[in-house]
C-alpha cells in the first residue's frame, strides 16, 4: 500500500546524538527552570540566528502572549487575517482587541497602507506575520510604527533562519516571536522563543515566563509558566546541527516543484522572496481558474491519491466564530488568498519518488479533472 504524503513531516535528529544529552539530564536531575542545556541552546541560537538576545519558551503561542504582555499594551492590535489562529488568540488572551487589515496580493503579508487605514486612537500595536517565511515590508512598517508611536511585534513563526541582505529577519521589530513546533523547519518537539534587543527587556521577558519571580521572596508582576524544559532544549541542540541540511533539502524540493509546475497552467507557486537566505518552510501555490478545478476540488483529488496538502490559511481568522466580531478593513486580497492558496507537501526527508508522485498526481488531475 502506498504511504500517505502529508503537508509536512517533523525532522528528527539521529537518536544516538540525543543520548549524551539525556545522560547529562539524568546525571544532573535538572529538568527545567533554565538549566544548563536551556542556557546552551539560547547561546547557540543567538549565534546561529545572528540576534542579540533570545528567550526560550515551551511553545510559540505562550511566547507570543508574553511578547504582547511585556509591552504593556491596552486597546487594539492590528494584524493579518491570513495566518494561524494563535496570532489572534494571543491578542485576545491579553485582553486586547484584534483589528484585521488586508494583505499585499503578492507577498500575502500585511499591506502597510491597509494597516495605516486601520490606525485610530485605540491602536496599541501592529502585529505582522512573516507569512511562509517571506519578509514583511519591514522598513515601511517600522516607519509606520515610528510615525504613530506604535510598537511593531513580529509573529515570526515561519521565519527561522531567514536572512535579508545577509541580516537576520528576526532583528526587525521591537520583538520577534518564533515557534519551534514539530511542524516547523527547526523544532524542539514543542517550543518557541522571543527575540529582543536589550538585556533589560530579556530579563523582564524571562521573569514573565517564570511566574514573575525576581527572587524567592519577590514576584514583580503576574507571570505564567512558559519555561522550556531541558529535554526540549536537548532536542534543539541536536537539531541545530542538522537544520542547514534540512533547509537545503527543502530547497531542492521547492526547485523541483517550481520546474514541474511551469508546465501546468493555473497552478502558480507563490514567488520566492528576494532574500539572501530562505528556509522553504512551506510550498504555497495559487489555484487559478485556468487549472479547471477549484482549490478545494484539487485538495480533494489529491487526498484520494493519498496526498494530504493543506489550505494554509483557510478559513480567514475573520470567519472563525472566536474572532468573527472583530473589526476589519476591506479584505479582498486576503479573501482571494484564503480561497486559492494550497500548500503542497514539503519537508527535508522527501524522496525523489515522493516529489515525482506529487507532480504526476497534479498532471493526472489536470487531465482527468478529478
Amino acid at each position: 500500500m502506498t504511504e500517505p504524503l502529508y503537508v509536512t513531516r517533523p525532522s528528527l535528529p539521529p537518536l544516538e546524538e540525543l543520548q549524551p544529552y539525556l545522560e547529562r539530564i539524568w546525571a544532573s536531575h535538572t529538568l527545567t527552570n533554565g538549566g544548563p542545556l536551556h542556557q546552551e541552546l539560547e547561546a547557540a541560537l543567538c549565534d546561529y540566528l545572528g540576534v542579540p538576545y533570545i528567550s526560550l519558551f515551551n511553545n510559540g503561542t505562550i511566547a507570543l502572549m508574553t511578547a504582547l504582555q511585556v509591552m504593556g499594551l491596552r486597546g487594539e492590535v492590528i494584524t493579518t487575517p491570513f495566518t494561524f489562529v494563535a496570532t489572534a488568540n494571543a491578542i485576545v488572551w491579553n485582553g486586547l482587541t484584534p483589528v484585521f487589515a488586508d494583505v499585499d496580493p503578492h507577498s500575502l503579508n500585511l499591506d502597510p497602507s491597509s494597516v495605516e487605514a486601520c490606525i485610530s486612537e485605540r491602536t496599541a500595536a501592529i502585529l505582522p506575520v512573516h507569512c511562509y517565511g517571506a519578509p514583511c515590508a519591514v522598513e515601511e512598517l517600522a516607519q509606520l510604527g515610528h510615525r504613530h508611536g506604535l510598537p511593531v511585534i513580529y509573529d515570526a513563526a515561519h521565519a527561522f533562519g531567514v536572512q535579508q541582505q545577509q541580516r537576520s529577519l528576526l532583528q526587525h521589530g521591537d520583538l520577534a516571536v518564533l515557534s519551534f513546533h514539530a511542524t516547523k523547519v527547526f523544532n524542539t518537539f514543542e517550543g518557541g522563543a522571543i527575540v529582543s534587543h536589550s538585556a533589560e527587556m530579556k530579563a523582564r521577558i524571562d521573569r514573565l515566563k517564570n511566574f514573575g519571580y525576581v527572587s524567592e521572596e519577590e514576584v514583580s508582576e503576574p507571570g505564567l509558566n512558559g519555561k522550556m524544559s531541558e529535554l526540549n532544549a536537548a532536542v534543539g541542540l541536536v537539531q541545530l546541527r542538522h537544520v542547514d541540511a534540512a533547509i537545503a533539502a527543502r530547497g531542492q524540493v521547492d526547485a523541483q516543484y517550481r520546474d514541474a509546475l511551469a508546465a501546468i497552467p493555473g497552478l502558480d507557486p507563490q514567488p520566492l522572496p528576494a532574500v539572501s537566505r530562505h528556509n522553504y518552510s512551506y510550498f504555497p501555490l495559487r489555484v487559478r481558474p485556468a487549472f479547471g478545478l477549484s482549490r478545494d476540488a484539487l485538495g480533494a483529488a489529491l487526498k484520494r491519491r493519498g496526498i494530504f496538502g493543506r489550505r494554509y490559511f483557510h478559513p480567514l481568522l475573520t470567519e472563525f466564530s472566536a474572532h468573527a466580531g472583530a473589526a476589519a478593513a476591506a479584505l479582498p486580497h486576503a479573501q482571494s488568498a484564503g480561497a486559492e492558496v494550497f500548500c503542497l507537501p514539503i519537508h527535508g526527508g522527501m524522496r525523489a519518488e515522493d516529489i515525482q508522485r506529487v507532480i504526476e498526481a497534479l498532471h493526472d488531475i489536470q487531465r482527468s479533472g478529478a
